[in-house]
């Protein structure tokens, strides 16, 4: 590691421990880098914004993906106090940056309470076996609005 990933994780830290005197949400912070500037910042505020997706990583890439007027994160890295749970991990892939550096495990985590196992263990299993009773209907009609996104010419690049 270099001299600058271990003071952007410091401050992902930081942002973490701010947030136990704060009291805004859970212990996690983290940062969004591009070319030696912290250009996003978040830390969880679940209970605090009563959004169950304001998680420190998603908060992060949100305000980096504002400044940066962009939806993906090219050329940026992300540091994370603690390993990220799936759907930050999914946020992440989504927003394309070039790196992820996380401090604590989701081990550490889930014995402060934060324990994504469940989910992870939910995630390979077949939309039939999960716990969360899970129904597809109107699939025919979804689909068309899919092919109606491929025929369109004017469309965004993902």
């Amino acid at each position: 590691m270099e001299e600058s990933d271990k003071k952007f994780m410091q401050e992902a830290i930081k942002l973490a421990a701010d947030n136990l005197r704060s009291l805004n949400g859970g212990p996690f912070g983290a940062v969004v880098v591009k070319d030696g500037v912290i250009i996003g910042r978040g830390s969880n505020s679940v209970p605090s914004s009563n959004d169950p997706t304001a998680h420190a990583e998603i908060m992060a890439i949100r305000d980096a993906c504002k400044n940066l007027d962009s939806f993906q994160l090219d050329g940026c890295i992300i540091y994370s106090s603690c390993e990220p749970c799936p759907m930050c991990l999914g946020a992440i892939y989504w927003a394309r940056p070039e790196k992820l550096y996380f401090a604590a495990s989701k081990h550490d985590a889930a014995r402060a309470g934060f324990d994504d196992s469940y989910i992870y263990q939910q995630l390979p299993l077949s939309i039939e076996q999960r716990d969360l009773p899970t129904i597809q209907f109107m699939s025919e009609e979804a689909a068309k609005v899919f092919q109606q996104w491929i025929e369109l010419e004017t469309k965004p690049e993902y």
